[in-house]
């Protein structure tokens, strides 16, 4: 990797993978299109070759503090099309969560694929001290995925499990 790419990434700017995967046969094509305020932001972008999620970036015109158990709705700039059949996972962004307890209010949020407005992330500052989020920062990540519909059916009964009703720490510490 080279150096300005390190730095690139130090400073949360988005930046291409070195080596993309290649796109297969049952890669998804999602469809971006910028809204009037992100004229000039990186597009999601996989910071390596083998990252699962593409980093979104904040688009705001001024900085956003977030204070300690406050939440924020931060605009990325753009709009989706995800594919029927797949869904677009928001997810926070381990280092963001590690250095300053900033994660999502609804991890994982989920983007339908009939969803055509902008996507915004919904920020919750978990740590001890404000954080300020600025333009262009790498606010969280995004995994298209396939999805399935199932087929819901009420019954007076159901198979018995081991496990039976068990539910919080049933299984042990």
């Amino acid at each position: 990797m080279s150096a300005e790419r390190e730095a690139d990434l130090r400073q949360g700017r988005s930046v291409q993978a070195d080596a993309p995967r290649p796109a297969g046969p049952d890669t998804p094509r999602v469809l971006l299109a910028r809204t009037e305020a992100n004229p000039d932001l990186p597009l999601p972008a996989y910071a390596t070759a083998g990252s699962a999620g593409a980093d979104l970036s904040a688009c705001i015109e001024e900085p956003v503090t977030i204070a300690p158990g406050d939440r924020a709705s931060v605009p990325t700039g753009l709009r989706i099309a995800v594919p029927e059949g797949y869904e677009a996972e928001v997810r926070p962004r381990s280092g963001l969560a590690a250095r300053h307890g900033i994660t999502l209010a609804n991890a994982p949020g989920t983007i339908d694929a009939d969803y055509r407005g902008e996507v915004k992330i919904l920020l919750v500052n978990l740590g001890r001290e404000p954080v300020t989020i600025r333009r262009g920062d790498r606010i969280a990540q995004m995994l298209v995925r396939p999805v399935s519909r199932a087929r819901f059916a009420e019954a007076a009964e159901l198979p018995e499990t081991a496990r039976g009703e068990g539910g919080f720490g049933h299984t042990g510490s």
